[in-house]
């Protein structure tokens, strides 16, 4: 049988905005910019899907240790796991 269930499965409240945020995305938002070593907040932007992470890690805290492109490399822990996730700034949030 085939698997059921995509990348945004089971995800309506968690990835959903409030109806007062909805609209066009912040600028600056877009923008940020984090040096190494920063701690972010994994905070999903439902409005831009490019650059996002796991829905698993929605709310989690990590470090940036890199840079790719556009996007920031950002280690987590997973249980007893590091895991680097490649994140658009727009779904980071600064701690």
């Amino acid at each position: 049988m085939q698997r059921v269930g995509g990348f945004r499965r089971k995800t309506r409240n968690k990835l959903r905005k409030n109806v007062k945020d909805r609209g066009r995305i912040s600028i600056t938002e877009f923008l940020q910019a984090f040096k190494i070593h920063d701690k972010v907040n994994l905070v999903a932007e439902p409005a831009y899907q490019k650059g996002m992470y796991y829905p698993r890690f929605h709310g989690k805290t990590g470090t940036v240790i890199g840079k790719r492109g556009d996007c920031y490399i950002v280690s987590i822990k997973d249980g007893m796991k590091e895991k680097k996730l490649i994140i658009h700034p727009v779904h980071l949030r600064s701690t």
